[in-house]
């Protein structure tokens, strides 16, 4: 007898929800898949995610600094000091909040699980007529939620796991969740870094394409880059919505779009107010 876990490939699952297709989708659940594999396609699937969603505000966050900085027009040395320094203090912030909140969040679960592990313990008719209270209010008939709920709780820490999820919506993280923490902390940084910078390449690179570029020369070109990145980070998050590449993309595109024009014409509109010394 094996003591491998098995799940119903999830991703033949999603296909078959998404063309509605009845029989695909029973074959998605007669096939068992190793557990280890799903657990490690999960994990590569909220990496992605992470760097997808990260590098988002990265490119959004410069690429609105640039444009704020072209529309008041700062010189091409201003707009790349001023985009490098704003992106290396907005990942770190960003890492490090994604670090803080995942352990805080982890923290909190772990409290609340030893509370309701110590009320289990103590008194647990208390815990058992709650949960069945839960569950008739989600429809259930009394005596079917007591049944149910008289089984779970033969098994203490199952039990545990059970209620902290149905009378608190949290879910135990695992021992080494840090590590995961510190990881997606990384993984923010580094994504927001590396895609922050794309309004910034068009700066850097055009001078090798144009002799003597014009202020905007460089910034039609930052548009460009940041244009077809932003482009392409939309298509890839519609892999997680489960909606068209095309639409997500051209969704994506056009609020970055507005997001920059808005900087754009703010700084020319202060730049304009503004003395010039």
């Amino acid at each position: 007898m094996t003591n491998e876990r098995t799940h119903v490939d999830k991703s033949q699952a999603q296909a078959a929800y998404s063309a509605l297709d009845v029989e695909a989708s029973a074959r998605a659940h007669a096939s068992r898949v190793d557990g280890g594999h799903d657990e490690a396609h999960s994990k590569v699937g909220g990496q992605l995610k992470t760097i997808v969603f990260g590098g988002l505000d990265g490119i959004l966050t410069s690429f609105a600094i640039v444009s704020s900085c072209a529309g008041s027009g700062l010189t091409s040395r201003v707009v790349l000091l001023l985009g490098a320094c704003n992106i290396l203090a907005d990942a770190m912030a960003m890492g490090v909040g994604e670090y803080l909140s995942t352990k805080s969040s982890d923290e909190y679960a772990r409290r609340e699980r030893a509370r309701e592990d110590w009320e289990l313990r103590n008194h647990p008719e208390g815990e058992v007529e709650e949960m069945v209270e839960i569950y008739v209010q989600r429809g259930m008939s009394r005596e079917d939620a007591q049944v149910v709920i008289s089984t779970m709780a033969k098994y203490h820490d199952f039990f545990v796991d059970v209620m902290m999820v149905e009378e608190l919506g949290l879910f135990v993280p695992e021992e080494d969740a840090w590590v995961e923490s510190a990881k997606d902390g990384l993984l923010m940084f580094a994504s927001f870094v590396v895609f922050g910078t794309a309004p910034l390449v068009g700066y850097l690179l055009t001078p090798l394409f144009i002799r003597d570029p014009s202020e905007h020369d460089l910034f039609l070109a930052a548009c460009c880059v940041t244009g077809i990145t932003l482009f392409s980070l939309g298509a890839a998050k519609a892999r997680f919505v489960q909606q068209r590449a095309l639409k997500l993309g051209a969704e994506t595109l056009a609020l970055g779009a507005l997001c920059a024009s808005v900087a754009y014409f703010c700084g020319a509109a202060l730049s304009s107010q503004l003395p010039s010394h």
